[in-house]
């Protein structure tokens, strides 16, 4: 059976405990903690091709135990100080690191994305992230509405608005795919928009869902549509509201 590292380095190409989560050496707990969230939501067996699912949970699993590992103070003093981890101390490879996971992060709520997304909209963080979707999709509305988290179809003309004033101000450049962009293509996008959220609807029906879980349906197939598995909007909400659970794992384990 193969070790922890040699697994790490098959699966993430780098036997680096660090730079899989994407931490520093000298990173605090808090930062630790953060990194293994990050990491796993987008590795997620739940969030993925069904193809890709068996490798995922592959991932999944090894990023527990790198947390496992980096998250007890004597066991990542070993590491760092000799660079090996001994696998016969590590946790049992047949854990549920579901549960693992579940025991750490809270699941987020309906009540928390609206919340978020009352605090999201006009915040000084939507407006930097729209910026960044505006330069990284070179000005094509289509790719931003999908970039920035919450976005709508409803969310255009207030967008479209903010960036007219950025590139007046010479904040971003004026990149003709947005300045020059035709009714026809807007007219394109807003019947794809009501085309989504009418099958959104209609297989929620069909399957008996809630609004919660046919909306995550639908970007679920999004996603799928362009290959952006686990990059979704609940993915980063989730990130931003992991808070570990009131009760520790050992007292929910006794309950």
């Amino acid at each position: 059976m193969p070790s922890l590292l040699e697994t790490c380095k098959e699966l993430f190409g780098t036997d680096n405990l660090y730079e899989i989560l994407g931490i520093e050496k000298d990173s605090s707990h808090k930062d630790v903690k953060k990194g293994y969230h990050k990491v796993s939501l987008k590795v997620h067996p739940d969030r993925v091709h069904t193809e890709k699912k068996e490798e995922a949970t592959k991932k999944f699993q090894t990023l527990g135990r790198i947390y496992s590992i980096l998250s007890d103070k004597d066991k990542r003093g070993v590491y760092d100080e000799t660079g090996d981890v001994d696998d016969e101390d590590s946790v049992p490879q047949d854990r549920d690191w579901n549960d693992y996971w579940r025991l750490l992060f809270k699941k987020v709520t309906e009540e928390d994305i609206k919340s978020f997304h009352k605090e999201y909209k006009d915040s000084s963080e939507e407006l930097e992230d729209l910026k960044t979707a505006y330069i990284e999709c070179e000005g094509d509305m289509d790719d931003i509405i999908d970039s920035v988290m919450c976005a709508t179809i409803e969310d255009e003309a207030r967008f479209t608005k903010i960036l007219k004033q950025l590139i007046k101000k010479k904040e971003i450049p004026d990149f003709p795919a947005f300045s020059k962009e035709g009714k026809k293509k807007k007219l394109e996008r807003k019947r794809k928009h009501e085309a989504e959220a009418a099958e959104a609807e209609i297989e929620a029906k069909k399957l008996g869902l809630d609004n919660d879980k046919s909306l995550k349906a639908l970007i679920l197939k999004k996603q799928q549509t362009r290959e952006q598995a686990a990059e979704d909007f609940f993915s980063q909400l989730e990130a931003k509201y992991a808070k570990p659970e009131k009760n520790s794992a050992k007292g929910k384990a006794k309950k």
